[in-house]
Parts: structure tokens; C-alpha cells; sequence
């Protein structure tokens, strides 16, 4: 029955049905392959724009950084003591000898620099006790303000004293002392004025 109606069909229409033409086929490809071809090209578009847009990283080496940091000709090193001010030393040395079990040194003289010195032994550092020695001592002067005493400078290791000590003059660090001084272990040592290291009074001694 289908055959019989497509027979009905004129001939031109017949054709039509039974081979379909290319012109209607290849309009729908063609219009597809244009569309894809738009959309990768605007993707391309967008890739290279975000390429360009991106930031650039700047890595820095170690190498660059390094220069930046200006060079000293001298270094610190480790902490060598906590300088404590004491108004009776004996009562002291018992503390740290026989209630906390520290390893006390014997009482050492420091005539020049007013004070009588006690080291007291830790794992990492030490504590030097201090008393007054002479009528000018610094400690002396010290203990007025602080009747029952306290902490009274630091003392950090440098590997060229002589070095450290002219070029914080020349940062505008003031030094105690025209010259370095012989401390306490037989080193030399100089003091740096506790107005400009933040409050504290900051002891160098040669390593």
C-alpha cells in the first residue's frame, strides 16, 4: 500500500523521498562545523587573554637575598651570662648552692669594675651574681633603686670585639668605655648604654 501511494507522488517528489539530495544534508553539517569552529575560537581567545592577563611570579634566590643583607665584620654568638644584682651574697650562692643544687662558683674580686662576681653553672648559660665592691661601684648605685635586687645586664659572645666596638660607634650605639676592659673570665669586654638597646645593659664579651 505505501508503494502504491509513493507511486501516486509525482515524479519530482517521488525522487525527493526516496534519495535525499544533498542539498539537504550538507546545510546542517555545514552550519555545525561553522558553530564549533566559533566556539574554539573563542576558547582560544580566552586561553590567551588569561595567558597574558596572568601575574608574574618573581622567585627570588637565596643568592639575591643574601646581598641584600649587608656584611659585618664581626658576629654575635651565644649567650654567655644573666648578670643578677645582689644585696647579700652569701645569702645568694646558699640559694642557688644548696636549695635549687646549682654548681656555685667561689667569690672573685673585680676591683676595677666595683663588684664582686659569682658564676653559678646552668646546662645552657650562667648566672653571675653580683655585689658591690668600693664606694663607686655601679651595683652600689643599682641596689639603691632596687633594695632587693635584680637583673642587671646580659652578656653575649662576639668573635671580634675590637671590630664590634667601632662599628657601633659608628651606628650611633654607645659604648661605656673608650676601650674594651678585662672581665670577669679574663676576656675582654665592653658595655653598650642600656638607652639604646631597648632598656637593657648589654655586656660583649671577645669569644
Amino acid at each position: 500500500m505505501a508503494s502504491t501511494a509513493l507511486c501516486a507522488l509525482p515524479h519530482a517528489e517521488r525522487g525527493l523521498l526516496q534519495t535525499p539530495s544533498a542539498d539537504l544534508k550538507f546545510p546542517f553539517t555545514t552550519t555545525c562545523g561553522k558553530q564549533l569552529r566559533s566556539t574554539g575560537a573563542a576558547t582560544r581567545g580566552l586561553l590567551s587573554r588569561l595567558q597574558t592577563s596572568a601575574p608574574t611570579v618573581r622567585i627570588l634566590s637565596s643568592k639575591s637575598f643574601s646581598q641584600s643583607i649587608p656584611s659585618c665584620l664581626w658576629k654575635l654568638g651565644r649567650l654567655n651570662h644573666v648578670a643578677i644584682a645582689v644585696p647579700d651574697l652569701e645569702k645568694a650562692q646558699s640559694l642557688y648552692k644548696d636549695v635549687l643544687g646549682a654548681q656555685v662558683s667561689e667569690t672573685v674580686a673585680l676591683p676595677e669594675h666595683g663588684v664582686y662576681t659569682v658564676f653559678v653553672e646552668l646546662g645552657n648559660t650562667k648566672l653571675e651574681l653580683l655585689h658591690p665592691l668600693g664606694e663607686k661601684s655601679p651595683i652600689a648605685s643599682f641596689l639603691q633603686k632596687n633594695k632587693t635586687g635584680g637583673m642587671h645586664h646580659i652578656c653575649i659572645e662576639v668573635d671580634d670585639i675590637k671590630a664590634a666596638m667601632t662599628e657601633l660607634k659608628k651606628k650611633k650605639i654607645r659604648v661605656l668605655s673608650e676601650e674594651p676592659k678585662i672581665g670577669a673570665h679574663g676576656k675582654p669586654v665592653i658595655f653598650l648604654h642600656p638607652k639604646d638597646c631597648h632598656g637593657v645593659l648589654v655586656e660583649l664579651e671577645q669569644a
